[in-house]
């Protein structure tokens, strides 16, 4: 297993690698500028020197110059695609240098995605700023990036779902030469949020001009009838005069055309350029091989080892990049008189859609499930000192039942657990064990011990098993029931709605769900804080022994030490922990250690006597 060490100089050594071709490549970049410059001027000089000998000198010098000239452009053209290449390839790296160092700054944080009406990620910190999705988001294109936040927001509940995916991820994670490769295609032209949907709307669009077989059949009678008339004026036959008349006649025709292509192409052209991408994408993952199933079944979606995706793709880029040859004048005037190209190309293009419109959507789907199993794998690979957990569903249970004897339907088991945001040299790790329905753990704590941090770190936790990911901790068994979280509670000023009231909405959402028959994985942090203490004790002991009547489990945090009296009701549910703060030589210390049992030290008027505010005893 590689180390954080091993890890950071692999980054080092492929960004100075790059950063040494680079420079050989932009050396040749000049080299081959200066000498096109040479060719051109030399070019140009030798017919004007030669122009009154024969036309033959003329020509010869025309073509000895020149024609290296358009050879060397294709040359330059491919050096500034690798340029490009390269200078994303040196940017990727470094990124990835600073997140292992917890700096995320270079990736997307999927701030649209921010609801503060959802079951957890609002609580979490799944979105935004400093968020769970801007650590792991490596997506490079947008079906990735939604899918990847998708996946985040709705987590599996299924153990075969999520071992498959987890299986993605482990077979992903080594291969970081695929990985960074992909990404780097990907950002080279990253599409925006409504290309996808443009696309499909496109796809499922109906034909405009090969509808028409007077239209399929006209590109080929001009190009006959021209073919003619060349054959007629070579014999002698046909002035060319006459023939010019012809020509002239078809290149007003095909005018009658251009408005409804060019608003076709106005419409699609810009969104339908990202196909470019999309297929060298797809040539990547065809050619990758695949071992678990989900990655087969991915290949498979796209065609296989026929690559019929990506030869697909690529040739609907190629038609849509020829019918850009429109806007050269002198390209569309002589093709469009001789065989009414632009009019053949548009149906060419219609042509493809017929034939793979149906398959483009998954095609599409594809992409992006490859992306965002890209960025779990990064994120496993990145953090080798991470466990994937162990799954368990209902037969595992009822297994573990019979063994035990005890009602064993739900585990959530860690040792050594931390949060995997906070930098891991001050991350303080703490374990968590339950075994059983319903079953509750409440934790009692002084302010800023740790009671918050510790309900975070297992919601993430919990989010990243089901999701398919390593977690943070030395081991981990799971059963994935559905996450929910009320942790972050607030006020709606426009909707006339109180922080108690938005409060109790969420616990009466979470009591729906339980009577409904759900099973819910259920994290607290001090219920019913928006009343007084004395309808808060009553509310919060009624609310707890609702969840067990409902076979609930969960983990409340709160500052009121008489909820850990409940465990005398409950003496097999519920165990109480708890955060200390110690007071030692007048200083506040915290070691953020979970312990058994309730608290016994509060800081909240030590902290403000240490303020100055005055507090009577």
């Amino acid at each position: 297993m590689e180390s954080i060490g091993s890890i950071s100089r692999t980054y080092h050594r492929i960004a100075e690698e790059a950063q040494q071709e680079l420079n050989g490549v932009q050396r040749q970049i000049y080299r081959i500028s200066t000498l096109r410059l040479l060719l051109f001027v030399a070019g140009i000089a030798g017919i004007i020197y030669f122009r009154t000998e024969n036309w033959v000198v003329p020509a010869g010098v025309a073509v000895v110059t020149l024609l290296p000239f358009i050879l060397l452009i294709k040359y330059h053209n491919r050096l500034f695609h690798r340029k490009d290449y390269l200078e994303k390839k040196i940017e990727v790296n470094r990124q990835e240098l600073a997140a292992l160092d917890y700096d995320t700054t270079g990736f997307d944080g999927g701030e649209e995605f921010v609801d503060p009406t959802h079951l957890y990620t609002f609580d979490l910190d799944v979105f935004g700023a400093h968020s769970l999705f801007r650590y792991i988001n490596r997506t490079c294109t947008e079906p990735g990036k939604r899918l990847l936040a998708s996946w985040l927001g709705q987590h599996l509940e299924n153990k075969e779902e999520i071992l498959a995916r987890q299986a993605a991820v482990r077979e992903l994670a080594p291969e970081l030469s695929f990985r960074q490769r992909f990404r780097i295609l990907g950002l080279l032209h990253k599409g925006k949020a409504a290309d996808e949907p443009k696309l499909k709307t496109w796809a499922e669009s109906p034909g405009v001009f090969r509808k028409s077989r007077f239209l399929r059949m006209l590109p080929a009678t001009v190009a006959s009838i021209n073919g003619v008339c060349l054959l007629l004026l070579i014999t002698g036959q046909l002035p060319a005069s006459v023939w010019g008349a012809v020509w002239t006649v078809f290149v007003a025709a095909g005018f009658t055309f251009t408005g409804k292509i060019t608003k076709l192409q106005a419409v699609y052209g810009k969104k339908l350029q990202i196909l470019g991408t999309y297929a060298g994408l797809l040539k990547l993952m065809e050619t990758q091989p695949m071992q678990c199933d989900l990655l087969k079944s991915i290949q498979e979606e796209i065609g296989g080892g026929q690559r019929k995706a990506s030869l697909a793709i690529g040739r609907l880029s190629r038609l849509m990049d020829e019918l850009d040859q429109r806007n050269n004048v002198f390209m569309y005037v002589i093709l469009n008189g001789l065989f009414f190209w632009e009019l053949r190309q548009i149906m060419r293009i219609e042509s493809w859609r017929e034939q793979y419109a149906g398959e483009l959507p998954h095609w599409l789907n594809a992409i992006g499930r490859t992306d965002a199993l890209c960025s779990l794998a990064t994120f496993a690979y990145n953090h080798p000192g991470y466990a994937y957990p162990t799954l368990l569903d209902k037969t595992d249970m009822l297994s573990h039942a019979e063994s035990t004897g005890a009602n064993a339907r739900f585990t959530l088991r860690a040792k050594a657990m931390g949060h995997p945001l906070m930098h891991r040299d001050r991350c303080v790790r703490n374990d968590i064990d339950m075994e059983k329905r319903p079953f509750f753990i409440i934790i009692t704590g002084a302010n800023m011990a740790g009671k918050s941090t510790y309900l975070r770190t297992i919601g993430v936790n919990y989010l990243l098993a089901c999701t398919g990911m390593p977690v943070c901790a030395e081991e981990m068994a799971v059963y994935p029931a559905r996450l929910i979280t009320s942790l972050r509670t607030s006020d709606s000023l426009n909707d006339n709605e109180s922080y108690f009231f938005a409060e109790l909405k969420r616990l009466k959402l979470v009591i729906d769900k339980l009577q409904a028959g759900e099973e819910l994985f259920i994290i607290l942090d001090e219920i019913l804080k928006g009343t007084n203490s004395m309808d808060k004790q009553k509310g919060s002991f009624a609310l707890i022994k609702q969840f067990m009547t409902l076979q609930a489990n969960g983990i409340i945090a709160t500052h009121d030490l008489l909820l850990g009296t409940l465990i005398d009701l409950f003496p097999d549910n519920i165990r109480n922990y708890r955060f200390e703060a110690d007071i030692t030589d007048n200083e506040l210390t915290f070691s953020y250690r979970l312990r058994p049992g309730v608290a016994q030290n509060m800081n909240a008027c030590f902290l403000m006597k240490k303020m100055g505010i005055a507090v009577t005893d």
